[in-house]
């Protein structure tokens, strides 16, 4: 028996995917280029937008036999047990490899953005709480172990990490964002792409691009970012984790851009993710992206006419299903309207992908692993240390944190006895199982109640509501204000509740008004404070709200967004002193609900001053955070003299970090950068390096960072990405707002223009110092 050429180990891959689709017919590669949503509701509450309508019907056996390009989450549609899920979707593979003339089985996809999607599997902290941490490394390992979990599952291709970057927090899906800064969302996502690729599991960067700057913060609302924001704030991320996380897929996003929507624009998808970049991996369209051309964007008539555009900007594969790419494409290639080359390209792009994979050799089987567990102990341990290191002192004026170990606490508040106050929206129990109530969580996650009277056994522990997390009903406060009166102590436990399209106050569709704590929270807030009992505000959320109401009234201010399964022990170790807070704020926390959208990236005008009576000056600056311990910052860089480098130099600048106090800690040193003057107007800072320095009592730590003037580039008026001579000071700082020293540096020579291999990333150095 000959083997064929496409079966062939011994041949590069694209002569095999060459082979394979000389013998494919039309619909046999079309089938490639789409997904399909087994059990898939479509009712009015869906977890995707628009998924009662968008639906399609199809014939299952009859579909297969062309084969089939994907397989739309086979575990996060409905609860099921891991080992049976597993199972019940290698018979799929099995059917479909059946099937089909060339057996060639589908990519089976999932949602991983706070862990795998799937009933009874690990609940990590959100992306907003990794950039909390400023801790890449520690999530390069969540998401290895998030890849391994869905391995063991058979599933091959995970729908994140979200590299959007925050640009009003109002909107709903700040929760599934990192942060506010590129450089911070750029590093700590390429962490979860290198972890999810070296497992084996396709990373797939979302979106693509520019969806976080929708007008008035509304989901899917136009994009206004012009060309240099985009350029300059928007796009960093994704290129740095296509370069240095090695990403092989991308989502393209919902939105539109000046009046283009990103699903079909080739200038885009195409002319720089591929030819400027050089992106060799395949583009998925978001949820039902592409026939959103046709009814949301009405750039396209008819689902073929969609199904051209999105072909021709480069989408590759229509996800969830097959409204496009299903029977109107290979119908509008044969009347002429679509170029068959187009569905070559994709189909080549897919099956490459499927090659690498090792889904296109004869010996693939489906069957998983022999156990399936995906809330391991190594998974717990580590969504532990996740959530203890992301959560946020915010203050602690009069050192009334740590709690004493025998006080009298009163815990108040809606989210203090509610498991899922942890959870962000893409979190299985919170995505998926608000449409089956009868089935439980499947996985441990102990309340901030639970965690607390566990921490702290010998303290009298009360509890009382107050109040709904949304809603104006105040009929709780009385009891609220009679437990925190008999206490010496109250922690008001308020925050938001995760959700999809209105159905929650954070996540995917819940965008806010403005920043004011949801429903009656602030109100109850109040009434406490006036008893004057002192109190701890714990805010488990998905977006930073104003405080700037409560200021200086407050014994104490942390802050945890949705923490995770395990996020009520690190939040209650943190309220007991066991652990030393270290998280660092990836977003700015505001003074005022209104005054918004603002974030910390803001040139001058962006800034306050005399001009307006409205200012937009956080309460807490973006990287600001405390510790329970103090540091000194010693013999930093610089002089009174400016150093000079070319445009095309380097420069080390380093400070020393003690700590000064009686316990263990960990400090965040960054380092921003400020252009006096330039060609264009620039961020009065942008941070461009950052080290997480852990240390003992008195243990002293050198960091240096390595800079180089390609990380003080811009786009200039003319589009290109420019380091220009002059004037540049890198500051070394606790928070945006918090500068220990300052080096001055002056860059000489030509203005330089920078391609592709420009540097991304400020490396640097921890040293031990006597």
């Amino acid at each position: 028996m000959t083997t064929a050429p496409w079966r062939d180990h011994a041949l590069p891959a694209a002569a095999r995917v060459d082979d394979l689709l000389s013998r494919m017919t039309l619909e046999e590669k079309t089938a490639q280029l789409y997904g399909v949503w087994v059990g898939a509701s479509t009712d009015g509450d869906g977890v995707a937008p628009h998924q009662h309508d968008m639906s399609v019907d199809h014939d299952w056996d009859e579909l297969i036999t062309r084969g089939l390009g994907q397989l739309t989450r086979s575990f996060g549609t409905a609860p099921v047990d891991p080992a049976l899920g597993a199972q019940a979707l290698a018979r799929a593979q099995r059917r479909i490899t059946e099937a089909g003339r060339f057996g060639i089985p589908a990519i089976a996809h999932e949602e991983c953005l706070a862990g795998f999607t799937a009933w009874q599997a690990t609940a990590y902290p959100v992306p907003l709480a990794w950039g909390a941490t400023w801790d890449p490394p520690v999530v390069e390992e969540m998401a290895r172990r998030i890849g391994d979990d869905l391995r063991s599952a058979g599933v091959h291709q995970g729908l994140a990490p979200v590299l959007d970057v925050v640009r009003d927090p109002r909107w709903g899906r700040v929760e599934e964002t990192i942060g506010e800064d590129p450089y911070l969302v750029g590093t700590v996502g390429s962490a979860y792409v290198k972890g999810l690729e070296s497992a084996g599991v396709v990373a797939t960067l979302k979106h693509f691009a520019g969806y976080a700057s929708s007008a008035g913060a509304r989901n899917l609302a136009p994009v206004r970012a012009g060309v240099r924001e985009f350029a300059d704030v928007t796009l960093p991320p994704f290129e740095m984790a296509l370069r240095e996380g090695g990403a092989r897929s991308v989502m393209a996003a919902y939105t539109e851009r000046d009046g283009v929507p990103a699903s079909a624009d080739p200038e885009l998808l195409t002319k720089l993710l591929r030819e400027e970049w050089g992106f060799t991996g395949t583009v998925v369209a978001d949820y039902f992206g592409i026939g959103f051309l046709q009814t949301l964007h009405r750039v396209a008539g008819t689902p073929a006419e969609a199904a051209h555009a999105a072909l021709t900007a480069g989408i590759d594969v229509e996800l969830p299903t097959l409204k496009c790419y299903g029977d109107p494409l290979p119908a509008a290639v044969r009347s002429g309207q679509v170029p068959e080359e187009l569905v070559d390209r994709a189909a080549r792009r897919v099956l490459l992908q499927k090659c690498e994979l090792g889904l296109l050799d004869e010996d693939w089987a489906p069957e998983p692993a022999a156990a399936v567990n995906l809330d391991s102990t190594g998974n717990r341990i580590l969504a532990r240390r996740l959530a203890e290191e992301s959560v946020v002192l915010l203050d602690n004026p009069d050192g009334l944190l740590p709690l004493a170990p025998d006080t009298r606490i009163a815990v108040v508040g809606p989210r203090a006895a509610d498991a899922l106050a942890m959870l962000g929206c893409y979190s299985f129990p919170s995505h998926v199982l608000t449409h089956h109530p009868d089935v439980p969580a499947g996985i441990e996650i102990p309340t901030v109640l639970d965690a607390l009277r566990t921490e702290l056994p010998d303290a009298k522990v009360t509890f009382a509501q107050g109040c709904e997390v949304t809603g104006p009903d105040t009929s709780g406060f009385a009891e609220a204000v009679a437990r925190t009166s008999e206490a010496d102590v109250c922690v008001a436990v308020l925050g938001d509740r995760a959700g999809l399209f209105g159905r929650g106050t954070s996540g995917e569709g819940c965008d806010a008004a403005d920043l004011g704590l949801p429903g009656a929270q602030g109100e109850l807030l109040d009434a406490l404070i006036a008893t004057g009992v002192p109190v701890v505000l714990v805010l488990l959320t998905g977006r930073p709200y104003a405080l700037g109401r409560w200021h200086g009234r407050q014994g104490a201010v942390v802050q945890a967004f949705f923490p995770g399964e395990e996020g009520g022990p690190a939040v209650a170790g943190v309220l007991s002193g066991r652990v030393n807070p270290s998280g660092r704020l990836p977003v700015s926390v505001p003074q005022v609900p209104g005054g918004q959208p603002w974030t910390y990236l803001q040139p001058p005008l962006g800034l306050a001053g005399e001009v307006s009576n409205l200012d937009p000056t956080p309460l807490y600056a973006f990287g600001h955070g405390r510790s329970y311990t103090t540091f000194a910052w010693e013999d930093g860089t610089g002089g009174e003299e400016p150093a000079e480098i070319g445009t095309d130099g380097s420069y080390d600048v380093s400070v020393t970090v003690r700590n000064t106090g009686e316990r263990e800690g960990a400090e965040v040193v960054q380092l921003y950068l400020h252009d006096p003057v330039a060609s264009v107007t620039r961020p009065d800072m942008r941070l461009i390096g950052y080290q997480r320095v852990a240390a003992a009592p008195g243990e002293a730590a050198r960091v240096t960072f390595r800079f180089h003037a390609d990380l003080s580039s811009f786009t200039d008026r003319a589009g290109r990405r420019v380091v220009e001579p002059g004037a540049l000071e890198l500051r070394l700082a606790a928070s945006s707002a918090d500068v220990r020293h300052t080096a001055r540096l002056t860059l000489t020579g030509p203005v330089r223009v920078l391609g592709t291999d420009r540097r991304l990333r400020c490396e640097t150095e921890v040293s031990g110092v006597e």
